[in-house]
């Protein structure tokens, strides 16, 4: 559903490289700057020319941030697929990217429904904030477009399910953006552990080590937002609140829009856990944080956040293991700042995006290392798009690889631990608890499959 705004008019038949001296430029991680020109109003419902024009997949993206940047850059070395439409609700990053080489042939949008509505399009990369991750993944569906989304799937867990259910109705190719499934030293890593390499596991420790966000975001006032900011359509499903320059360029530490390191970039460490040892979700979690390095902040989510995770029995940890998950914001390492370690009975692996070193425990060997480059994870979805067939990275393993962060964020958020039915999806005896297994979307917005 739209939002209760006048929308763009849908004035069809003009080429869209036409329109390209009509747009302004910008800088490119700003958001703050405004257009140096209006915003066209109608967009065109044709494509542009290309060669050749058939056996080509047309891909529309939404959200031209950084994740929106490296997915651009990533479809640039893609010979059967091609971007041909851009979206964003801020017309200073949207001009931006129609600057690049190769953008000023695209067709942009400021309402991705409109981008939907072009049946041209056959599937679309969502990389906007995570609170419109879900709901984008789910309408795509609808359109019949199939979707790349980036991690994590959704903010809540009910909101998680309900994408994999349209995903399955609508008989969608459905891909997350943990491209670490796309890379061969993780693939031989899962191999090793599940051949029992490490012996028994019963614990693994992942950790986000990082100083780059010290000393925070400091705690600026609400303001206007800038004149190329659809600000309402921003918020989109979340409460109507003030502009604020945090809530824009941090959202992901503000409980409406997103999970903090232990959910938004430790869905990551969670996806290989659950690959590696062939389990689905934790059944309690326990969580402790607070803001120890940060100056002055108006942000949610603590800066320093441990958390512990109990897995039941599993294919591989036959007796069930506990994940410990550690994000600081104030210091990192040199060296495997984001990175994680299974502990067996007979060796430990630490296991990054710089390879794998297994450690046999004290007279059993010499450590080993193994390390290789990634594929394209674009490239990955693509093949996919193609085969029609289910990715590595399927939606439904995206929605239990977040599931770790939502709950070590609900059991911080009320203070104790919680037990979870990884079935029903629910948490047990803990009616306050539960509630934050869901989230009410701000009307009209609906989430409906």
């Amino acid at each position: 559903m739209q939002p209760n705004e006048p929308s763009h008019p849908k004035t069809l038949g003009i080429a869209a490289a036409a329109t390209a001296a009509g747009w302004a430029t910008g800088c490119r991680q700003s958001s703050d700057v405004p257009p140096k020109a209006p915003v066209r109003a109608s967009v065109p419902d044709t494509l542009p020319t290309y060669s050749p024009p058939s056996d080509m997949i047309n891909l529309g993206l939404i959200g031209c941030g950084e994740r929106g940047w490296t997915l651009w850059e990533w479809s640039k070395v893609l010979y059967d697929a091609r971007v041909v439409a851009m979206c964003d609700v801020n017309a200073e990053r949207l001009n931006d990217f129609r600057k690049e080489p190769g953008g000023e042939k695209t067709i942009p949008y400021r309402d991705y429904h409109e981008m939907l509505d072009n049946k041209d399009i056959d599937a679309v990369l969502v990389a906007v904030p995570d609170h419109w991750h879900a709901l984008m993944t789910i309408q795509a569906c609808q359109a019949g477009k199939d979707v790349y989304v980036e991690k994590p799937l959704a903010t809540t867990i009910a909101e998680g399910r309900a994408a994999v259910d349209a995903a399955r109705k609508y008989d969608r190719v459905v891909q997350i953006g943990t491209q670490q499934r796309s890379w061969e030293h993780y693939e031989k890593a899962v191999e090793l552990i599940r051949s029992g390499r490490l012996g028994e596991i019963s614990e693994v420790k992942a950790w986000d080590n990082e100083d780059l966000l010290y000393p925070g975001f400091g705690c600026p006032p609400d303001s206007d937002p800038p004149p190329g900011l659809n600000w309402d359509l921003w918020l989109g499903p979340s409460p109507k609140v003030p502009y604020n320059i945090n809530r824009y360029k941090y959202h992901a530490w503000f409980f409406d829009y997103g999970g903090a390191w232990q959910l938004d970039w430790a869905v990551h460490h969670y996806d290989i856990v659950h690959w590696a040892l062939d389990v689905k979700a934790p059944v309690a979690a326990v969580a402790s944080g607070g803001n120890f390095c940060f100056e002055k902040y108006n942000h949610d989510y603590p800066d320093t956040f441990s958390g512990v995770l109990q897995y039941p029995p599993g294919p591989v940890a036959k007796k069930g293991f506990l994940l410990q998950y550690t994000f600081r914001g104030g210091c990192r390492r040199e060296q495997r700042c984001n990175a994680k370690c299974f502990f067996g009975t007979e060796a430990s692996m630490i296991l990054d995006r710089a390879g794998y070193t297994i450690t046999p425990k004290r007279g059993k060997g010499k450590p080993e290392s193994f390390r290789t480059e990634g594929r394209n994870h674009l490239g990955v979805f693509v093949k996919h798009v193609r085969d029609r067939t289910r990715p590595l990275a399927d939606v439904e393993q995206g929605h239990y690889a977040s599931m770790p962060g939502h709950l070590l964020n609900i059991a911080w958020r009320v203070g104790r631990k919680i037990h979870y039915d990884p079935e029903q999806e629910q948490i047990v005896g803990d009616p306050e608890a539960n509630a934050l297994v869901g989230k009410a979307y701000r009307p009209p917005w609906t989430l409906d499959v």
